[in-house]
C-alpha cells in the first residue's frame, strides 16, 4: 500500500522520475556495498576513507541518476496529456521501468565482473570492450554462464517491477499542461548543465587508497566519463615546466658514453648510438607473454611450480630481476617494447591516430637487413594491433594464417599458444630459408580469462583459473624451445621472453609498484653469457638493451637505456594507469595526476610507498625529472618527432 505522501508524489506526472532516481541510487548503493565486502581485506580502513566512500559515493550516485533519468524525463515531457491519461498507459510505464531496472541490474553484474578482473570501476578499458564486442562477449560467454545470469536479471527485474506496480501505475493523476511540464524540464536542464560544467570524475580521488577512490566512484558514471576522456592532453592536465628546460634535461638524462646527438642545440632526442667491434647479426625472437607477473615464477618466490620451464631457463640464461612494466594493458606493453617510449596519458599510442611510420625496434632491424614480423594468436584488428605494427615496419601474421586442422584449441582471444608457436616456427623458417636474418615478435594469448587451453597438456584442468593458464603457457614455451632446437637457425638465434604486463595492478596505493614487476629472460647459448641483471629497469629499456647485446650501432629516437652502458645511479622505471603517471628512481616514487601537483613518496622494500607525500623542497628535483620525461615524450609523439 502506498503512503499518502507517495500517492501525492506519484499523482504528479514527474513522480515516476523520483521513483526512478531512488531505484538508481539504491542499486548503486547495494553495488558499492557488495564491492566493499568483496574488497574488505584489501581496504585501508580509516574514518576518512569510510566517510569518503559513502558520502562521495552517494553524491556520484545522485549525479548518475540524473543522467539515467534523461530518457524518462523526455518521455514525460513530450507525451501529450490526452494519451498519458488513457486507460492502459500505465503498462507503458511498467515497460519503461522494467527496461531501466534490467539495465541497472545488468550494469551492476557487469561491474562485479569488471571489478573481479581489474579491481576498479569501469574505465577506458570498458570503453574498448564496447568497441570490440565480438572478443568481449565471446570472453564473457566462455568465462561465465551468461544465459543463466541474464535469465536471473530478467526474472529479478520482473519481480521488482511487479512489486512497484501499485506505485508506478497509480490511477490518481493530476493533469499537467505542456507549459507546466516544460518548467520541470527547464529546472532539470539547468541541473544537467551545471553537472556537465562543474562535476567530473576526479572528485572521487580523495584518498591515497586506490580501493577507497574506486569504491567512492559510480561505475556507470565512470563509463561515460571514460568515453569522453580516453585521451588526456599532457600540457592541459598535467604539471609541466618550461619546454626548453625539459628538453635540456632530457638530453642530459638520455646521453651515455655511446650516444652522440645529431644537433645538441635542438629539442630532439635523435642521436647516434655507437658500439665498437663486430655486430652480432643473430636472429631475434621476442616473445611477449600475456599477463606474466613476476610473482608467478619460482625464481621470484612462487611455490606452486606453475613455471617449471621458465624457472629452469632463468638459471641458464640472462635473467633480469628488477624490471617493471609501463602499464596495465597489452597495448601499453607492446608500445614500450616496440617504441621504447614512456607511457603517455590516456590511450596507448598503439590505439591512437597518427601512430604510423614511427621509429620502432623494427626500424632498426630492417635497416640491418632483417625481416621483421609481428605474430599474434588472435585477430590483428583487436586493439588496433595489426594496423599499428603494419604501419611501423612489421609484417603482421595473425590467427587467419592458420588452417582449421592446425588448431588444437582456440577461445575468443585466439588460438592455443602451442599453435601460435607452430605458426611462428613456420614463419621463421620461411625468412631464414630466404637467407635473411629474422626478427620475430610473438604475442601470446592463453594466459587470459577464461583460462582455457587444450586438455591433457598439464596437470591443471582447463578453465579452472589463472594458475592453469600460466602453467599451460609455460608448457607451450617449453614445447616451442624443444622444436626450435631442431632448426638450423637455432644456434644463431637470441630469444627474449618478457611479459606485456602483470595479471593485476590493484593495490592499496595509487600505483602499487610491485604489481608492475615482470620477468625477462634472454637466452642464446654461445652468444650471450649466462647471468643475472639486478639493476632497476623499465620496459622501455628492453629494446636498447637488446640492441646493445647485439653490439648494434644505429641512429636512435628511443627514450630507453641500454642497461649495460648506463652509468650507475641513473636507473629509473615508469609505471602508469591511463591517468596516473609514476616515475620510480632510487628510493622515491613521483606520481603525476590530472590537475594536481606532482607528489613525491618515499619507497621501501620492493619499491612500495612508505607514508604520505614528501613536502620538502628537495623533492622538487626528482619531481621535475619525472615531469621532464613525461612532458618530452608526450610532446615528441604529438609533434611528430618520433616519425621516421
Amino acid at each position: 500500500m502506498m503512503t499518502s505522501f507517495t500517492a501525492r508524489l506519484m499523482a504528479n506526472r514527474f513522480g515516476s522520475l523520483w521513483l526512478l532516481a531512488m531505484i538508481v541510487v539504491s542499486v548503486s548503493f547495494v553495488t558499492r556495498l557488495i564491492l566493499f565486502i568483496y574488497s574488505y581485506h584489501s581496504f585501508d580502513f580509516s574514518i576518512a576513507n569510510l566517510l569518503g566512500v559513502w558520502i562521495i559515493g552517494f553524491f556520484y550516485d545522485i549525479i548518475n541518476a540524473s543522467y539515467v533519468a534523461l530518457p524518462l524525463i523526455l518521455f514525460l515531457w513530450l507525451m501529450p496529456e490526452r494519451i498519458y491519461q488513457k486507460k492502459g498507459h500505465h503498462f507503458v510505464l511498467y515497460g519503461l521501468f522494467f527496461f531501466f531496472i534490467s539495465l541497472l541490474l545488468f550494469n551492476a553484474v557487469a561491474e562485479g565482473f569488471f571489478w573481479e578482473e581489474f579491481n576498479t570501476r569501469f574505465n577506458f578499458i570498458a570503453v574498448d570492450y564496447l568497441v570490440y564486442t565480438t572478443e568481449v562477449i565471446g570472453n564473457i560467454r566462455q568465462s561465465y554462464p551468461i544465459e543463466i545470469i541474464i535469465g536471473w536479471i530478467l526474472v529479478s527485474s520482473m519481480l521488482i517491477t511487479y512489486a512497484l506496480a501499485p506505485v508506478i501505475g497509480t490511477k490518481t493523476h493530476v493533469p499537467m499542461a505542456f507549459k507546466q511540464r516544460t518548467r520541470w524540464v527547464a529546472v532539470y536542464a539547468v541541473f544537467m548543465v551545471l553537472n556537465v560544467i562543474i562535476v567530473n570524475n576526479r572528485f572521487h580521488y580523495f584518498s591515497q587508497s586506490t580501493y577507497a577512490n574506486e569504491l567512492a566512484a559510480n561505475g556507470l558514471y565512470e563509463l561515460f566519463a571514460a568515453y569522453r576522456n580516453n585521451e588526456l592532453d599532457y600540457d592541459q592536465f598535467y604539471p609541466h615546466i618550461n619546454m626548453q628546460q625539459a628538453d635540456t634535461r632530457m638530453h642530459n638524462f638520455i646521453q651515455t658514453s655511446q650516444d652522440a646527438f645529431f644537433r645538441p642545440d635542438r629539442p630532439s632526442i635523435q642521436r647516434q648510438v655507437r658500439h665498437g667491434g663486430a655486430e652480432k647479426k643473430l636472429n631475434v625472437v621476442l616473445i611477449s607473454v600475456e599477463s606474466l607477473s613476476a610473482e608467478f615464477m619460482g625464481t621470484f618466490g612462487n611455490d606452486r611450480n606453475i613455471t617449471p620451464f621458465l624457472d629452469s631457463l632463468a638459471h641458464v640464461g640472462l635473467n633480469f630481476t628488477n624490471l617493471y612494466a609501463t602499464g596495465t594493458r597489452t597495448v601499453r606493453g607492446l608500445e614500450a617494447l616496440s617504441l621504447s617510449i614512456p607511457p603517455t596519458p590516456g590511450q596507448s599510442i598503439v590505439r591512437r591516430p597518427g601512430n604510423e611510420q614511427l621509429f620502432s625496434l623494427a626500424t632498426v632491424f630492417n635497416s640491418k637487413g632483417y625481416e621483421s614480423k609481428f605474430i599474434y594468436g588472435g585477430y590483428g584488428y583487436f586493439d588496433n594491433m595489426g594496423y599499428f605494427f603494419e604501419n611501423n615496419g612489421y609484417e603482421v601474421i595473425d590467427r587467419s594464417a592458420l588452417d582449421d586442422d592446425e588448431i588444437d584449441y582456440e577461445n575468443i582471444w585466439g588460438v592455443a599458444d602451442e599453435n601460435l608457436f607452430t605458426l611462428a616456427l613456420r614463419e621463421i623458417d620461411k625468412t631464414t630459408r630466404g637467407q635473411k636474418a629474422s626478427f620475430t615478435h610473438i604475442m601470446t594469448t592463453s594466459n587470459h580469462r577464461p583460462y582455457t587451453y587444450p586438455e591433457g597438456r598439464i596437470d591443471i584442468p582447463s578453465h579452472t583459473g589463472r594458475d592453469g593458464a600460466v602453467k599451460y603457457t609455460d608448457y607451450a614455451l617449453h614445447k616451442f624451445f624443444n622444436e626450435a632446437a631442431k632448426k638450423p637457425w637455432y644456434d644463431h638465434t637470441l630469444f627474449v621472453i618478457v611479459a606485456d604486463h602483470c595479471a593485476s595492478s590493484a593495490g592499496k596505493t595509487q600505483l602499487p609498484v610491485n604489481k608492475y614487476h615482470i620477468p625477462m629472460i634472454i637466452f642464446s647459448p654461445g652468444n650471450i653469457a649466462t647471468g643475472t641483471q639486478d639493476r632497476l629497469m623499465s620496459q622501455i629499456d628492453v629494446a636498447p638493451t637488446l640492441l646493445g647485446l647485439l653490439n648494434f650501432s644505429y641512429d636512435s629516437k628511443f627514450f630507453g637505456y641500454d642497461m649495460y652502458t648506463l652509468p650507475p645511479g641513473n636507473e629509473r622505471a615508469f609505471v602508469s594507469t591511463y591517468q596516473l603517471l609514476g616515475f620510480l628512481k632510487n628510493d622515491s616514487l613521483v606520481v603525476l595526476a590530472p590537475n594536481r601537483p606532482a607528489e613525491v613518496y618515499h619507497t621501501g622494500h620492493n619499491h612500495e610507498v612508505v607514508g604520505k607525500p614528501v613536502l620538502k623542497a628537495s623533492a622538487s628535483s626528482i619531481a621535475n625529472e619525472a615531469i621532464s620525461w613525461y612532458q618530452v615524450a608526450s610532446h615528441a609523439f604529438k609533434s611528430g618527432e618520433l616519425k621516421n
